[in-house]
């Protein structure tokens, strides 16, 4: 079962989110601001981090930012009231998804699983069946190696975040279609409701800093405007 780093300050709910997640069967490392929970994740490795927002000290954001300067591990944000400037703030800092607190143990299992699906599968959520090697993809001066889940660009490999990797990768697989943002948060983050377009917003807008030569006008990530995103056409 994944490892799971919960850094959260409200005690109450600290402890009730790791009561459900270790119901579960998940291995939890809680603490209870972001200065700890920072000490704590070099030596416990978790899978993935759920990380508060609004913590005392370092706040969430912050958090967020510099788990993201070190490693590409999953982060959901766990925020009181789904602000909106919360949530485009902890979306720009980095974070794979949302949940609102209070949130029930089988909304966060769920999550969870979902989140991490996405650096576990290829874009199209099945396991690769070919036997040896995959070719390596090249568009332009961007290179995507499916198999591996690396992405170079002038033959630097690029740190790619979980959702930024699998949304790359499902645009990729079919260049030059348009899909709705409604489409891609249901086949890259699995929200199969009608769910928050700014995850998609906000993980296209880091997906282009990282991707583009210049993000305002990206050549790789498209807009179709009045319609959602594409790759290409080059």
């Amino acid at each position: 079962m994944p490892r799971v780093l919960l850094i959260e300050d409200d005690a109450a709910v600290r402890d009730g989110v790791t009561l459900a997640l270790r119901r579960r069967g998940h291995e939890v490392a809680a603490a209870a601001s972001g200065e700890e929970g920072l000490t704590v994740l070099p030596g416990f490795r978790p899978d993935i981090v759920l990380l508060d927002l609004m913590l005392p000290g370092k706040d969430g954001f912050q958090v967020c930012r510099l788990i993201r300067a070190e490693r590409q591990l999953p982060i959901i944000m766990l925020t009181a009231r789904g602000d909106d400037l919360d949530v485009v703030l902890g979306l720009e800092a980095g974070a794979d998804d949302y949940i609102v607190k209070p949130a029930r143990g089988e909304v966060l299992e769920a999550r969870i699983r979902a989140v991490l699906r996405r650096t576990a599968l290829p874009a199209d959520g099945a396991p690769a069946v070919e036997p040896g090697p995959a070719p390596v993809e090249t568009y332009g001066e961007l290179a995507i190696d499916r198999a591996g889940l690396v992405v170079g660009k002038g033959g630097q490999d690029l740190a790619l975040a979980p959702s930024e990797m699998k949304l790359l990768l499902f645009l990729s697989a079919t260049p030059g279609q348009v899909f709705s943002r409604q489409q891609l948060l249901e086949h890259v983050w699995e929200h199969s409701y009608h769910g928050d377009a700014r995850l998609v917003d906000a993980c296209v807008m880091r997906l282009r800093t990282k991707i583009e030569d210049t993000p305002r006008s990206p050549r790789y990530v498209q807009t179709v405007r009045g319609f959602g995103y594409r790759f290409g056409p080059l």
